[in-house]
């Protein structure tokens, strides 16, 4: 069996779901091909026992209000597809200074500061927040979207250069890491361990590996006066649909449980895909949304092997425990949305089982859960390492008592503010790096590439085929739902061409 396409996505997250859905937007005929009996990659949601859980992403911005200098609320936009949200203001912190709360606004947060650091840190953030600015708006002058892959960076930025002229002195920042900024502005210890902790819940990495404009941008929108974060009604499954329907919407089509085993090659450029099954699909463009080990799995081994090479050697960050608990939440009021834990900030930020991010949807979205309960998920973000996991066998004695010893830090931390919380459980479920390779199909369970941004940007998403892109979070700009919704964009970008990404950026005013 053989049929065509004009694009053919392998793999429907984020940044895949962006790709097709703006190349169907554009009048190709688009197919998604996702392995997963649902899309959505690590933002899918799934049901188990009424309760309606999260595999990925907890903390949203920039979704609820237009103008919004997210990637993502520009393509649902230009889909047409709204959003609806719920906004919310702070959010817990067990940290080794004690249970805080944190505001996301300027004024909460200095409230907070003032009240745990004194006058002088709170002078202190504020300088480092005046050294921000101009970097904040450096980066809002070149939006991701106005960005195509390749060489012709220096092109576009030229084009915009009334726009970016008044920005030339900050721009210098964009590309590096964020961690020398902290080191010359910030000196208070509590400061640096926040913003390490900011750098690393973004990028799986601490903040000398972080990219500043990243940073700069989530200063921008967590500590602006008027500052919120949005959780999406229906958690991130809502989002996974609202971008399947913007496609659906345009003619195209995501097919799920296809997984493809292998790129077609005519030379040196990508023709189509071989599934599993043994269909054959052939396309004019291929777009890999896969991780950037999992695509050299799926190209011949003699292709390209210098630059084969290459791509093996990029390092990888560590992977994730999971715990997902559905609970009765009979007597507990005031349950935070999110809790980030910290166990010693000694240790450093990615040591492993040293940080915990807990996710109660069901605080803001009670449609999450049945009727008087809550559902949680809980993660380590990129702190566990693979090499203890990768020769155990899952379901096995070994396995099984491994991932109990493991996963006991999020009881340890949970049955501080809920003692009696195993008893309230009506659905309880460990994961881990296995888990998290198994339903996201992910090279070892990773987060993403671990590639420093004091040695320089993510790499793009051309490949050294023609007609075969990249997006995801292994290339420009990098891990974390704005930047993969921007790769999909720029896929597009080069797909499509110059006339239907100007036409885009016109319409939504950027």
């Amino acid at each position: 069996m053989s049929n065509k396409v004009d694009v053919v996505v392998i793999g429907s997250g984020i940044g895949g779901l962006c790709c097709g859905a703006l190349c169907a937007r554009a009048g190709r005929d688009v197919l998604v091909l996702e392995s997963h009996r649902q899309p959505g990659g690590a933002a899918h949601g799934f049901v188990r026992d009424g309760y309606c859980f999260e595999s990925g992403p907890s903390l949203w911005s920039g979704l609820a209000n237009w103008p919004s200098s997210n990637p993502l609320a520009q393509i649902l936009r230009a889909l047409g597809q709204p959003l609806p949200v719920v906004s919310y203001t702070d959010w817990d912190v067990l940290v080794p200074e004690g249970h805080l709360r944190i505001g996301v606004g300027s004024d909460d947060f200095e409230q907070m500061l003032l009240g745990l650091r004194g006058a002088e840190a709170v002078a202190e953030w504020r300088r480092f927040g005046e050294v921000l600015q101009p970097i904040s708006a450096a980066a809002a002058a070149l939006p991701l979207l106005s960005l195509r892959p390749g060489a012709e960076v220096l092109q576009q930025m030229w084009s915009r250069g009334r726009r970016l002229l008044p920005h030339l002195a900050a721009m210098r920042h964009l590309a590096g890491a964020f961690g020398p900024l902290v080191d010359r502005h910030l000196q208070d210890p509590f400061l640096r361990h926040w913003v390490d902790l900011l750098c690393f819940l973004i990028s799986g990495m601490p903040m000398g590996d972080t990219n500043a404009a990243a940073m700069a941008t989530l200063f921008a929108e967590w500590f602006d006066p008027g500052a919120q974060l949005d959780f999406p009604l229906g958690g991130s499954a809502a989002v996974v649909e609202a971008l399947v329907n913007g496609l659906e919407r345009y003619g195209g089509e995501v097919r799920c449980g296809s997984r493809v085993d292998q790129i077609k090659l005519d030379g040196d450029r990508a023709v189509g895909v071989v599934l599993r099954n043994g269909e054959s699909i052939d396309a004019n463009a291929v777009v890999s949304n896969t991780d950037v080990w999992s695509l050299l799995d799926l190209l011949p081994e003699a292709s390209s092997p210098g630059w084969r090479r290459q791509q093996q050697q990029t390092p990888a960050c560590r992977s994730f425990l999971h715990l997902h608990l559905g609970f009765d939440a009979t007597g507990l009021n005031d349950l935070p949305i999110h809790t980030v834990w910290v166990g010693d900030w000694a240790r450093g930020i990615d040591a492993e089982r040293n940080a915990l991010v807990i996710s109660i949807p069901s605080v803001l979205d009670p449609a999450m859960a049945p009727p008087g309960h809550h559902v949680l998920h809980a993660y380590t973000p990129a702190n566990e390492p693979w090499q203890p996991w990768q020769n155990l066998r899952p379901g096995s004695e070994p396995y099984e008592l491994f991932k109990q010893q493991r996963c006991s830090v999020f009881w340890r931390v949970l049955e501080q503010r809920i003692p009696d919380l195993r008893d309230r459980c009506r659905v309880v479920m460990e994961g881990t790096p296995l888990t998290h390779r198994r339903f996201l199909n992910v090279h070892q369970g990773s987060y993403g590439p671990a590639l420093s941004a004091a040695n320089g940007l993510f790499p793009g998403g051309i490949t050294p085929f023609a007609g075969l892109w990249m997006c995801g979070a292994s290339t420009f700009p990098g891990i974390g739902i704005p930047p993969v919704a921007a790769s999909g964009a720029m896929a597009a970008h080069a797909i499509l061409g110059r006339k239907a990404q100007q036409d885009l950026l016109d319409q939504l005013a950027l």
